[in-house]
């Protein structure tokens, strides 16, 4: 039986495994029974399977021939805290709970990529299936690292795969360089000195100089940055005060910065800690930055892109493997396992055709990319 044959037959099967992933969607670190799901599946088709990476986190490992090379791919399983509202049957059996950003047809591609296994004849390494937890925010594919991810299997490559709407169906965007952006969070607390509003003079008044700062931190883009770096500092909360006659003591302020170049990822923190000390001895209030830390940018390596982009050429044709799009201001954890290892994050189009039938184009695409880029490496 031919691959495309095997991969038809399974599309049932793998599409009411997702459906039924979907059912039961599950938050960062809790993804227990989407975990055991997948490490039974794993087993099932004959699979080493360890378990315990991040909590929930499942690796398979699946070994032919003699040659050491090793490659990882990966998949996110978690889902979000958003009320779904969909009405079809297979919707989230529990309200405030959804797979909303598609980790259950990113599970049931990589577990079909296993379903539809390499012959012997044209794979010679070892292939680790990476079903990783908490992507949402929480940084799992970090917890894994922490945990010996890559001491405990020594991958050369890693890649990762993840739907995107807007892109058509049956189309890929693979790029060299940045796909995501870093994201880190901003909160910044002016302390002053209470007055009666009617008194201002009386008082320093944190929400004059929390304003002056929500402006001055628009001049980092556009004066501080070398033009050519895309970045971006959002301020999107200011909370001060609760009385509409008194001046409070203290503001809060929090946000997001991002970038795609690390450099600029400095840059930005230490302008935004020179404007908050300018603020403050301007206003003559106290400003407490604090500036997390959180995803890096996601940055493909050349060499495994063009790996990726001639697999997928070979797929769908040269035509629609697209180069030409913008990378985006989201972020992705999967930029933690580019920094410890070379590889390529590929977007999968997503269209705007219906989930069901789009999830079993995504499912049957990537499946065929996974069986083959492991060839290609292999």
């Amino acid at each position: 039986m031919s691959v495309i044959a095997r991969i038809k037959e399974s599309q049932l099967r793998l599409a009411t495994l997702r459906r039924d992933i979907h059912a039961h969607p599950e938050t960062a670190f809790e993804e227990q029974r989407t975990s055991d799901l997948v490490a039974s599946f794993l087993t099932a088709a004959g699979v080493e399977v360890h378990r315990g990476l991040a909590g929930t986190g499942v690796v398979g490992v699946l070994r032919a021939g003699k040659s050491e090379r090793v490659i990882g791919l990966r998949a996110d399983m978690d889902a979000l805290p958003i009320h779904e509202q969909n009405q079809f049957p297979h919707r989230s059996k529990f309200d405030g709970r959804m797979h909303a950003c598609g980790h259950d047809g990113h599970t049931a591609m990589l577990l079909g990529r296993r379903n539809i296994s390499p012959p012997r004849a044209n794979f010679d390494g070892t292939v680790v299936f990476i079903f990783q937890p908490a992507e949402e925010g929480e940084g799992g594919a970090r917890v894994m690292i922490e945990d010996g991810l890559f001491e405990r299997f020594p991958m050369q490559s890693v890649y990762g795969m993840h739907n995107w709407p807007g892109l058509p169906a049956g189309q890929f965007a693979i790029m060299p360089g940045p796909m995501m952006a870093s994201t880190d969070q901003i909160e910044i607390t002016l302390r002053g000195h209470g007055a009666h509003a009617a008194m201002p003079h009386q008082g320093a008044d944190p929400v004059v100089a929390g304003s002056a700062l929500v402006q001055a931190l628009q001049s980092i883009v556009s004066r501080t940055l070398d033009p050519l770096d895309s970045a971006v500092v959002s301020i999107t909360r200011f909370h001060a005060g609760e009385a509409y006659n008194v001046i409070p003591d203290h503001a809060v302020l929090g946000g997001t910065a991002r970038a795609f170049r690390p450099e600029v990822q400095e840059q930005i923190e230490a302008t935004i800690q020179r404007i908050c000390n300018g603020i403050a001895t301007a206003y003559g209030v106290q400003v407490n930055l604090e500036y997390r830390r959180g995803y890096p940018a996601t940055i493909n390596s050349a060499v495994e892109t063009e790996v990726c982009r001639r697999v997928a050429a070979e797929l769908v044709g040269a035509e629609n493997v697209r180069a030409d799009l913008r990378p985006s201001m989201g972020a992705e954890d999967f930029a933690f396992m580019l920094q410890a290892r070379p590889g390529c994050y590929v977007w999968l189009g997503n269209g705007s055709v219906k989930a069901a039938a789009c999830c079993t184009t995504r499912i049957t695409t990537s499946t065929m990319t996974y069986y083959r880029l492991a060839q290609a490496i292999g």
